[in-house]
């Protein structure tokens, strides 16, 4: 496959090129049809980079990266297509917003995650762990491709009501002041790389005026999917300079990339990138779900934990696909992700066994799946909305298409908090 050269300009196509990306690739009428449908309530966005270096055109439909990219047959139901193909106007607008309504726009409950002060909601921020708060800058939601998955999909359809957004971290730096327990900020999105460098700087620099923040972490996916972010970009030598300045300022700066599949740690400008990371003094974590189509397969799996070992990053979380959009597309049920978990896990050299999976990031907290015994799965907090759950086993009994926490039956043993927490009627800690 070809290395796109590290000088091109971005360039982003949306569902009104699918007509002109099927004529260059060759995909059939039926193919591009049901791609039209589906782009009309879940969001596409690809660049050149992707088109060219990452997805395998002669394994198209199957090719992994074409699936992780692009709306599929198959990721909305049949009523719901051919509704899509019957009506116009004002008409197709209301079956849009009906079947997107259908798709749990807000996994996990995250509207309960956004904190008060002075009697009114903070815009842009949610704070579901007692250490870390989640920061949406405004400029920042979107990214340089969508994950046709994405849990966060109701970000990028133009729906205000939906949408998590802060105009400028004035709200977020005087929340922190009066919440000193919180030590950690993760900037995300959509992807905070799309924003210039001095756009990014406005957001990041006011936190270091916080004594009490300690870490500073960028959720990302633009290495896999635009790493000329912070190579030849007009202004990859200013991020690299923001990044140099977190760490001087004895912050810990994290970069959380995100990677779904090995081929996309496989160009030269993808690993160019991460050197540059890294030399900044910014450690990078990698993170995933496991994804059916993409990557359900412990030897892709193993491979990407080493292909992300080998050029300086940690494997750091196999998630469960979240329970939104297509999950019906992408879900792996969570006796079979254990099993690709472990097998991968085998295979992998001793420091890359840092990473932690299959967790759900439910409601509750993040729930590992720790694996199958007499019958039933062994689950455990490790992260919670009350940090006294953090930590603590529970089990569910075994089911082989059970593929998210709400699917699972509790073990009659489990103790009530846990179970209240699981089930969503716990207390506000």
């Amino acid at each position: 496959m070809p290395n796109t050269l590290e000088g091109t300009r971005f360039h982003a196509y949306g569902p009104r090129h699918l007509d002109a990306i099927a004529r260059r690739y060759g995909l059939p009428a039926d193919v591009r049809e049901s791609m039209r449908r589906v782009s009309l309530v879940l969001p596409f966005r690809v660049n050149d980079y992707v088109l060219d270096n990452l997805v395998d055109w002669r394994s198209v439909p199957d090719d992994p990266i074409f699936q992780l990219t692009f709306p599929q047959p198959g990721m909305l139901s049949t009523e719901d297509e051919r509704r899509l193909g019957s009506v116009t106007g004002a008409a197709l607008r209301e079956v849009v917003a009906d079947i997107r309504g259908g798709l749990n726009p807000h996994p996990s409950a995250q509207w309960s995650n956004v904190p008060v002060q002075g009697g009114a909601a903070v815009p842009g921020l949610q704070h579901k762990y007692r250490e870390t708060v989640l920061y949406f800058p405004r400029q920042g939601q979107t990214c340089h491709a969508y994950c046709a998955y994405c849990f966060r999909w109701a970000q990028f359809i133009g729906d205000p009501e939906l949408r998590f957004a802060a105009p400028d971290p004035s709200g977020l730096v005087s929340y922190l002041h009066a919440h000193p327990e919180v030590h950690d900020v993760l900037v995300t999105g959509g992807d905070p790389m799309v924003m210039s460098a001095e756009r990014l700087r406005d957001h990041l620099v006011p936190l270091l005026s916080v004594d009490t923040v300690r870490t500073i972490r960028v959720g990302t996916k633009s290495v896999a999917y635009w790493p000329q972010r912070f190579t030849t970009d007009d202004d990859a030598d200013e991020v690299c300079r923001l990044f140099e300045d977190v760490v001087a300022s004895g912050r810990q700066l994290a970069v959380m990339a995100h990677f779904s599949h090995p081929r996309e740690l496989g160009t030269d400008v993808a690993r160019h990138a991460l050197r540059r990371i890294r030399a900044t003094g910014a450690v990078v974590y990698c993170q995933a779900p496991l994804i059916a189509h993409v990557n359900d397969d412990a030897a892709v799996v193993g491979e990407l934990w080493r292909s992300e070992l080998s050029a300086g990053a940690v494997p750091y979380y196999l998630f469960v696909a979240r329970d939104t959009g297509p999950h019906g597309y992408f879900k792996v049920p969570l006796a079979r992700a254990v099993d690709i978990f472990r097998t991968a896990y085998r295979t992998a050299p001793g420091l890359a066994r840092t990473v932690r999976g299959p967790v759900m990031s439910a409601a509750a907290g993040k729930v590992i799946v720790d694996g199958v015994e007499d019958g039933h799965f062994q689950l455990r907090m490790a992260q919670a909305r009350d940090p006294a759950l953090v930590g603590r086993p529970f089990r569910a009994r075994y089911s082989a298409t059970a593929a998210w926490l709400d699917e699972l039956d509790l073990a009659p043993t489990t103790p009530p908090d846990l179970a209240a927490a699981c089930r969503g009627t716990e207390s506000a800690p």
